[in-house]
């Protein structure tokens, strides 16, 4: 299996349809996760960066419908959307809460892949994350989470080294506290952020007072601009 082939979250509590998809779309060269219920699915999303859910519109507990519209507000991960129900109403509730695409069950695999692979052409992939960033005299070795000035290994926190590493697999892009908060679990919520943002600048930064490379967008959060 490649490694960078697009990874696919199949949420469904049908557990036979969930293993055929499985099945069928690691057949085809994805690799694929599932998840049973919404709350499953979160903690998967908390530790895994996906390229596509494909969501069962009617589970128990909270419903797709519902995980779709919670999870659009803070991931712009594309989703396509299964249900039994075809009626136009519910195909457009569906759409409406951010899915991408929505396919009516029963459905032939066949179309599932082409609706997916079509999808995945309309939203670029992000790019390969370095392995390695140059910050100044810095640098960060991104697999390995550990931070060197020159020869000597700077001591990071878990936290902060988590933190760090989230924003070097995404050089140049705006993450949110709350996005950063959300794949990176600090307890103390988003000011725990803003605490281990000044910790790294101390750090990173030739001037801490004068950030370079771990940068505040006012109203957005923080962005790393690697040398």
């Amino acid at each position: 299996m490649d490694a960078n082939a697009p990874h696919i979250l199949v949420v469904d509590d049908d557990r036979r349809l969930r293993e055929l998809l499985r099945q069928y779309l690691t057949d085809h060269g994805f690799l694929v996760s599932t998840a049973e219920t919404a709350m499953d699915a979160r903690g998967k999303l908390s530790s895994i960066e996906f390229d596509l859910i494909v969501l069962d519109l009617m589970m128990p507990g909270e419903s797709g419908l519902e995980f779709a519209g919670a999870l659009r507000r803070g991931d712009d991960v594309p989703m396509l959307m299964l249900t039994a129900m075809g009626e136009p109403e519910d195909r457009i509730a569906g759409l409406e809460s951010g899915a991408d695409d929505y396919l009516v069950k029963p459905f032939e695999p066949r179309e599932l892949l082409l609706r997916i692979n079509s999808i995945l052409k309309r939203v670029p992939r992000e790019n390969v994350a370095p392995s390695q960033v140059q910050l100044g005299e810095a640098s960060f070795d991104v697999e390995r989470e550990e931070l060197w000035r020159g020869p000597a290994r700077v001591r990071l926190t878990s936290a902060e080294a988590k933190l760090l590493r989230m924003l070097a697999e995404n050089p140049g892009a705006v993450l949110s506290r709350e996005e950063l908060m959300r794949r990176t679990g600090p307890n103390g919520g988003e000011r725990a952020i803003d605490v281990q943002v000044n910790r790294l600048r101390r750090k990173i930064e030739p001037d801490p007072k004068m950030p370079k490379y771990l940068q505040t967008v006012r109203g957005q959060g923080y962005i790393l601009r690697p040398d």
